[in-house]
């Protein structure tokens, strides 16, 4: 199968897929094996595929430049989040098939961020989309290219991409997640620091809505007060940090 990226760039699907344990920080998911600023410098500079740029967060799909394999990847998260209504219309077939890319040529390209974020119920699994267009029709392919990570193509395009199971990969800078199951403490408050930092209840914290603050207060207290799973609840802490520094005045 060969799929298309934006700017028309191709590769196609391989049975390899990456070994890296994706990196859930909230603020994107990051798929490589490096474990510093430094390495990361090295590793865009040694490969080849789409880039951040300044100011900007596309994501980032990195190939290595003998063999045009798929070595790593970073999804950033959408702004605005589907309705429940819209959610409801998510496809959810076909399959995930497991598979890598190999780029069709040595060539730089840039991908957009997705769009839109699809919450299933109790985040088990967290879904971005181009666009809601892509409800209309149903999907070709889900490709797992990592740990419980998936591309959308539809009409041979990527449209999207899809974390299952997303508390199990909290973490925080270039940390690897716990090897052990989340708590289920844990899933809670993620679900609960989901609310917090996308429509509609973040558009109430911009405003002070007191419903929305008491919100934020007891998510940060309970997350502060949580002894098990100490590595992802501060994960989550590092997740609602500028929320709680620029609307909890407590």
């Amino acid at each position: 199968m060969k799929l298309t990226f934006d700017g028309a760039w191709r590769a196609t699907v391989t049975d390899e897929p990456l070994q890296a344990v994706p990196r859930f920080t909230g603020a994107s998911v990051e798929i490589a094996d490096y474990a510093d600023v430094l390495e990361r410098e090295r590793f865009l500079a040694e490969t080849f595929g789409s880039q951040d740029d300044l100011w900007e967060a596309p994501d980032i799909l990195r190939f290595d430049r003998d063999s045009r394999k798929l070595v790593g990847a970073q999804f950033h998260w959408p702004e605005e989040s589907a309705s429940a209504e819209e959610v409801a219309r998510l496809p959810l077939t076909p399959a995930v098939r497991l598979g890598g890319l190999r780029a069709e040529k040595v060539q730089n390209f840039r991908h957009e961020r997705c769009s839109v974020l699809c919450r299933a119920p109790g985040d088990t699994v967290l879904t971005c989309l181009r666009d809601l267009d892509v409800l209309r029709t149903p999907l070709d392919a889900r490709i797992g290219i990592a740990s419980d990570t998936a591309l959308l193509v539809q009409h041979g395009t990527v449209v999207g991409w899809s974390l299952t199971d997303p508390a199990r990969y909290l973490t925080f800078g270039f940390a690897d997640p716990d090897p052990n199951p989340p708590s289920p403490a844990t899933r809670r408050l993620l679900t609960d620091c989901m609310d917090l930092i996308t429509t509609p209840v973040v558009e109430d914290l911009v405003d002070g809505e007191p419903a929305a603050l008491a919100r934020l207060r007891a998510v940060h207290e309970a997350l502060r007060e949580q002894h098990e799973d100490r590595h992802r609840a501060d994960a989550l802490l590092r997740l609602i940090a500028t929320y709680v520094e620029d609307y909890g005045n407590w």
